[in-house]
C-alpha cells in the first residue's frame, strides 16, 4: 500500500468516527460551528485530492470535540455514548 492509500483510508476513517462522534453531542454553538466547518473541509479536501489537508481538518475536528467535552462546553447526548477506541495498531 502506498503513502497515499495509507493516508487516504487513515483520514476517510476518522473522518467517519469524527462524524459519528459529532452527532452524538451538543452544546456549544461556537465549538459546533467550528467542528462541522473543519470536517467539511476534510470532506472538500479529500474530493480534491488534498490528503495531508484533509487528514489536518479532521485532526482539528476531533481536538475541538475532545476540548470541548473535556471543558464541559459540548456534552454527550447518550450516557452510553463512548468515543470509538483506536484499533490496535491504528
Amino acid at each position: 500500500m502506498s503513502l497515499e492509500e495509507e493516508l487516504q483510508g487513515e483520514t476517510l476513517k476518522w473522518l467517519e468516527r469524527a462524524k459519528s462522534l459529532f452527532r452524538g453531542i451538543s452544546g456549544d454553538r461556537h465549538f459546533s460551528e467550528n467542528i462541522s466547518a473543519y470536517l467539511q473541509d476534510s470532506e472538500y479536501f479529500l474530493e480534491n485530492q488534498d490528503l495531508v489537508r484533509a487528514f489536518e481538518a479532521v485532526v482539528w475536528a476531533w481536538a475541538w470535540m475532545e476540548i470541548g467535552l473535556e471543558l464541559g462546553l459540548l456534552h454527550k447526548d447518550a450516557d452510553d455514548l463512548q468515543p470509538p477506541k483506536p484499533e490496535k495498531g491504528s
